[in-house]
């Protein structure tokens, strides 16, 4: 074992790494993790990886808990949840307690409420699906009783110290691992073009595809890999969080590995750097942590490469030439780029050649020869080798592994044996079992003792251990231990592998459904006058950091809506707006996360929930009613059966929307060409398209929304079979001239079809 097992208790920092399978669960424990994040077979974030079952489960949290120090075990329960999976979402939960991990992360608002009202036990640690990006979001879910948040991967050094001031509050922030373009959980690109949902675990991941644009066909969204090295000595969050659900056990071994020595004051190893970029890595960026800056995204590239070890020399028949600055070998793995292709070329290094001489290894700075397959594409000097697999790094990370039955962990039973002159009984959690016999005078009872004992210590693969033993002797008889392992055998077999009881939900009662009515919401004034607001219930007007309440005094106050950004970097500024509004007797909000909930809930104001604040199940929106809110929205992604079960059995309002130019993602990461210094930050606008489908992206204060260029909207005879409380027709984001919007609003009213639409889900009856 490691002697980096054998730290200190008092560490400062938890180095937190991926399990996606049992063995990448090992070899993190192995090379210096303090704690192991993982799957279950239901409810993962990562739900193609392969994830752990209760028996592995039980194993896994056993060993980690023998360890010394003793590490931890966190499970990702991290994925929203529809109405009829509430029964399944139990179990997986009854698994965690059962297993005695150490705590759960959710992303679903009514989980969350669930692991809270139901399993106390269990810690609570909001996702990164959460999208908790300032310190106001985060105080948010402290009240609700999250014990840890893991930060949105965005954030600065700066915003994260911030955010880890909140006493009482554990902050979880990545240090290594995949980027998302999007912020994690407001995305929706893979859900509404794929019917697979990254809220669900299923990403296609589109954002990795090449895209036309303004500079040609090039990956736009393709984020690089955060790696922060030696900053991460600057991270002031308490849990550093390597990403990597679907990543190999070498993988996880090497970047458990290289950041333990960092953490340990041992520095940044270059050549454990290198054996991580042989295994798995896009390039690597620090993301924003640092500074805010553009070379975040491969465009040229997408996928694993490698290490790169030298450029072309010489391109001949079959083979090419170049000088490695690092030792390649037979049966390595290498790739190449290649112009006009999105993937490198990639094969086995099967004939390598030095100085004329067929050789098995070349040393760096040595000129070689390198053999090329069968129908490889053409070549060109100056193009870059990677070295993507090899040999002696595969060897590099050996891990030990316990055997499974040394680690189960057992449930603890106390054993009571009466002995009579014609009869055994042993007694344990009520059940009783006799064995007979005729039994004689002892002449040691010391003897006797220890052999009873001894007998029903042998659990052996049993799920059960020996806590506590006592024998009840009075006649002071000898008992054979034949006999004692036989009433063994018959208590074992009788007695249940666990006493857990499995627990059970209250259903949520319904409130009374109102009339349907009609709800706008929009960003853009010239809308809102070109409606009739007696056809209007309610305004929602999206607020920007630059609205003045003059700006809307022609709509009633009492039919208007404020609406708050979902993602807010300027918190002063918006609660100086919110202040403001709040004193000129605007009471009605809508919220699409959970920062603005600490200033609002300390006011008299209601406040509804927007769509991204997702409420797929009775009890996130039980939730929502305990956060403050007197509404919620229906998420885009939803299902009809889904939809219909919430409409008709919802303790709160629900707003159905009808019409929406949906946000495919929300982006920190910019789009646009050029340098931030010269940039105006105003709108702008930008066409992409892919495999025939045309998308507009909208780049505005620094903040990307990526939209197809058709509207999500319901079928007509689908939405008035649903009838919610509310329907909402959305005109945000892009530009409605008056007289389109006044049109379009007119045929939703009247539930006639639109064409060219996005149905998203509907249809598809599956996320």
């Amino acid at each position: 074992m490691r002697n980096s097992f054998f730290r200190s208790m008092n560490m400062i920092k938890e180095l937190l790494a991926p399990a996606g399978d049992v063995e990448a669960g090992y070899a993190a424990l192995f090379y210096g993790a303090d704690a192991v994040y993982l799957g279950l077979q239901r409810f993962s974030a990562r739900a193609t990886a392969v994830n752990f079952d209760e028996p592995n489960l039980n194993a896994f949290v056993g060993y980690a808990h023998s360890l010394t120090p003793r590490r931890k075990v966190y499970v990702a329960i991290n994925t929203l949840v529809q109405e009829q999976e509430l029964p399944d979402l139990m179990a997986s939960l009854d698994i965690c307690v059962r297993c005695h991990v150490d705590g759960v992360i959710v992303q679903d608002l009514g989980v969350a409420k669930i692991v809270r009202d139901y399993y106390p036990e269990l810690e609570l640690h909001a996702s990164t699906q959460m999208a908790v990006h300032n310190k106001e979001g985060a105080l948010a879910l402290k009240k609700f009783g999250f014990k840890r948040v893991v930060l949105a991967r965005e954030l600065s050094a700066a915003e994260i110290d911030d955010i880890t001031s909140i006493p009482d509050l554990e902050i979880e922030a990545f240090i290594h691992g995949a980027l998302c373009y999007s912020y994690s959980g407001l995305c929706l690109f893979s859900s509404m073009e794929t019917g697979r949902s990254a809220n669900r675990g299923k990403c296609l991941y589109p954002c990795r595809a090449c895209f036309k644009g303004e500079e040609g066909d090039k990956h736009y969204f393709s984020m690089k890999d955060m790696a922060l090295e030696k900053d991460v000595l600057k991270m002031s969050a308490y849990s550093l969080k390597i990403e990597g659900r679907k990543k190999s056990a070498l993988y996880v071994a090497a970047v458990t590995d290289f950041y333990r020595r960092i953490l340990d004051g041992k520095g940044v190893d270059q050549n454990r750097a290198e054996n991580i970029k042989q295994i798995f890595s896009r390039p690597w960026c620090s993301f924003h942590f640092k500074e805010h800056t553009k070379n975040v995204v491969d465009r040229d590239f997408v996928g694993h490469r490698g290490l790169p070890v030298g450029k072309i020399l010489r391109v001949l028949k079959k083979s090419f030439v170049f000088t490695p600055n690092h030792v390649i070998a037979r049966h390595d793995g290498l790739q190449i780029d290649v112009a006009g292709d999105e993937k490198p070329f990639g094969f086995s290094l099967q004939k390598l050649r030095s100085n004329g001489k067929n050789v098995f290894e070349a040393k760096a700075g040595q000129m070689v020869e390198v053999g090329l397959p069968p129908k490889s594409p053409e070549l060109h000097v100056g193009d870059m080798v990677y070295l993507a697999s090899a040999s002696v790094v595969k060897a590099s990370y050996p891990y030990l592994k316990p055997k499974f039955a040394d680690v189960l962990q057992k449930r603890p039973i106390n054993v009571q044996v009466d002995v009579s002159v014609e009869r055994l009984t042993a007694c344990s959690d009520g059940i009783s079992v006799d064995v007979d016999g005729e039994f004689s005078t002892a002449q040691n009872l010391d003897k006797i003792y220890a052999a009873a004992y001894a007998a029903f210590d042998k659990t052996g693969d049993t799920p059960f251990i020996l806590s506590n033993f006592v024998l009840n002797n009075p006649d002071n008889l000898f008992v054979p231990v034949s006999k004692l392992n036989d009433l063994r055998r018959k208590l074992y077999e009788k007695l249940p592998e666990t006493t857990y009881q499995p627990r059970e939900l209250s259903p949520i009662l319904p409130r009374k459904k109102s009339i349907s009515t009609w709800l706008l919401k929009t960003d853009q004034l010239s809308v809102v006058k070109a409606i009739n607001l007696d056809e209007v219930d309610e305004v929602i007007f999206m607020l920007s950091a630059k609205t003045i309440p003059e700006d809307l005094s022609f709509i009633p106050q009492e039919k208007l809506r404020l609406a708050l950004p979902t993602v807010c970097r300027q918190t002063k500024i918006f609660e100086k707006l919110i202040c403001d509004f709040v004193s000129r007797g605007y009471k009605k909000w809508e919220i699409g996360n959970v920062w603005p909930l600490p200033l609002l809930s300390s006011m008299t104001v209601d406040i509804s929930f927007d769509n991204s604040l997702y409420t797929l199940n009775s009890y996130a929106i039980a939730a929502a009613s305990e956060f403050g809110a007197s509404r919620i929205s229906l998420s885009f992604e939803d299902t009809m059966d889904n939809l219909s079960a919430l409409i008709h059995h919802s303790s709160l309002p629900v707003v159905l929307p009808l019409y929406s130019d949906v946000p495919l993602f929300t982006s920190a990461v910019c789009l646009r060409s050029g340098d931030c210094k010269t940039c105006t930050h105003g709108e702008k606008w930008i066409s992409l398209s892919k495999d025939g489908v045309s998308y507009q992206a909208l780049s505005r204060d620094c903040q990307i929304f990526m939209f197809d260029n058709r509207a999500f909207a319901f079928v007509p005879d689908m939405a008035q079979s649903l009838a919610p409380d509310f329907y909402r027709v959305d005109f945000m984001y892009k530009p409605y001239s008056p007289e389109q919007a006044k049109l379009l609003w007119n045929k939703l009213r009247r539930f006639e079809p639109l064409k060219n639409v996005l149905f998203g889900n509907l249809e598809r009856g599956k996320i």
